[in-house]
């Protein structure tokens, strides 16, 4: 008798445990769904996990009724323990994989049905996932154990369902049906074609941008931009879309390609935080940057005829890789340019391990990165970082314990290009301390107490290109100064 008192209370302990977890996705999904806005790095640093967790309990959800099939052959009654095992096992991965795709929605800036679908398919699968351990050990009678079987066959197909949304996430709505013969799509009833808004007159084949641009947009957007999944709350997937813009406003200036937000996305550096497509994905073409250009400068016309715009780049979505040979580096020359501050950074390194770094193997110029230490790092340790200012380009200071205090250190890093602030307690005091920093090119300011009267100071740094201020006490409709109007993103 005591043993099956202890046994009881072990199961019933661990399916309180893991009911409770459930139960906080569950609220999370309700009350804090992923909206289209980027959030705290950390989040999406769990987040980036999520690909990689999913696997565990998808594998042991299919194995298990393997096992149970099999262990009630005479052969292979050993099987049938193992089950309840990997269900309970099954159940640990699927909570954790449902927190870690939240924390990927709902800080990466992701929204749409198709990214909403797939969350709701990862918690349905940790509650079917929990109900059956509960259920098999409850399977005594013909009953109880046909309830069972139909549990864990509802949850095999809840979860090739919510496999089936992430492929369409992580490789495009289409991925299998993109090469599906002709005759077997149409027997399915399955349409390949970009969804276009019915009696919609842009974007018909014969139109430039439905022959020319469209292509580009399908080929190296959609998949994060599309009818279904919508970073930013932006979708390329048509042409009534793509004019509407996300959530930062317009991404097409009709006549005016560099005044496009989408343009200079696509022409950024690779290495720019802002460049687009990210995650180490294809960059547009040189030839489909000129086509793009090309149709915003006559208008970004969604009815133009093909060939309306004359002096284009050829028919071509794609182009043939281009041999890149990189320069072997000088190792002595590179020590030599960093000898007179060497020591200083191999102590700094040693203090602030993984914070303190070179831009590159072959520069001298330092990265900063606390973003990662989140609130251990503040004004002290900002100080401590004096030694280097006249070497450091860049920094990312998001998440910080830094506040004004830090100002006088900021405005000595007189060669500074970026500037990350976001989630941080600077305020006014630290925004006027930045009007002497003329290298200064990008510096975001989200989720900071920074108001409409420190703006002034930043209007006339030469190379500023873009500040971002969203979820500050500066509103879209408050007056800005002249030289920041075009540089300012909400």
């Amino acid at each position: 008798m005591i043993p099956r008192v202890r046994e009881y209370s072990i199961r019933f302990l661990f399916g309180l445990v893991t009911l409770f977890p459930i139960l906080v996705v569950l609220s999370l999904l309700l009350f804090a769904p992923p909206d289209g806005n980027e959030r705290t790095q950390f989040l999406q640093f769990l987040g980036r996990f999520h690909p990689l967790s999913v696997h565990l309990p998808i594998a042991l959800l299919m194995v298990v009724p393997l096992f149970e099939l099999a262990g009630r052959n005479r052969h292979f009654p050993f099987l049938l323990p193992a089950a309840d095992f990997l269900l309970g096992l099954a159940t640990c991965g699927a909570i954790a994989a449902a927190m870690l795709g939240w924390s990927l929605a709902r800080a990466g800036g992701y929204s749409g049905p198709l990214v909403t679908q797939h969350m709701w398919g990862g918690l349905f699968v940790a509650a079917a996932a929990w109900s059956c351990w509960i259920l098999r050990a409850q399977a005594s009678s013909a009953k109880s154990q046909r309830l069972y079987a139909a549990t864990l066959i509802a949850t095999v197909g809840i979860v090739s369902f919510t496999g089936y949304r992430g492929g369409q996430l992580s490789q495009g709505e289409n991925h299998l049906t993109e090469f599906m013969p002709a005759p077997l799509g149409a027997l399915l009833g399955v349409n390949s074609s970009d969804s276009v808004p019915a009696n919609s007159p842009n974007g018909a084949p014969g139109t430039f941008y439905g022959a020319r641009i469209q292509p580009v947009f399908a080929q190296h957007c959609i998949t994060c931009h599309g009818r279904n999944k919508h970073k930013a709350n932006l979708r390329l997937d048509n042409f009534e879309s793509l004019m509407r813009g996300g959530k930062h406003g317009l991404v097409i200036k009709a006549g005016d390609s560099k005044g496009s937000e989408l343009f200079h996305r696509i022409t950024l550096p690779v290495s720019d935080d802002d460049f687009m497509p990210p995650d180490n994905r294809r960059p547009v073409s040189a030839s489909d940057m000129k086509l793009i250009e090309r149709w915003i400068a006559a208008g970004a016309s969604g009815t133009q005829a093909v060939d309306a715009i004359k002096d284009v780049p050829s028919h071509s979505v794609s182009q043939p890789a281009v041999e890149v040979a990189f320069t072997e580096i000088d190792d002595a020359a590179v020590a030599k340019k960093r000898a007179d501050l060497a020591d200083v950074v191999a102590q700094l390194q040693k203090k602030f391990p993984n914070i303190v770094d070179y831009q590159s193997r072959g520069s001298d110029e330092i990265v900063i990165n606390a973003s990662w230490k989140g609130s251990k790092f503040g004004d002290n340790d900002m100080a401590a970082l004096a030694p280097l200012a006249a070497r450091i380009v860049a920094m990312d200071l998001s998440s910080t314990s830094i506040t004004d205090k830090s100002a006088t250190a900021l405005a000595a890093v007189k060669h500074l290009r970026s500037l990350r602030l976001m989630h941080t307690k600077v305020g006014d005091a630290t925004v006027q301390a930045l009007s002497s920093l003329d290298q200064l090119e990008f510096l975001s300011l989200f989720d900071t107490a920074v108001t409409p009267s420190a703006l002034s100071s930043l209007a006339k740094l030469p190379k500023l290109r873009r500040v971002y201020a969203g979820e500050t006490k500066i509103s879209a409709g408050a007056p800005l100064p002249q030289g920041l109007k075009d540089r300012i993103v909400f």
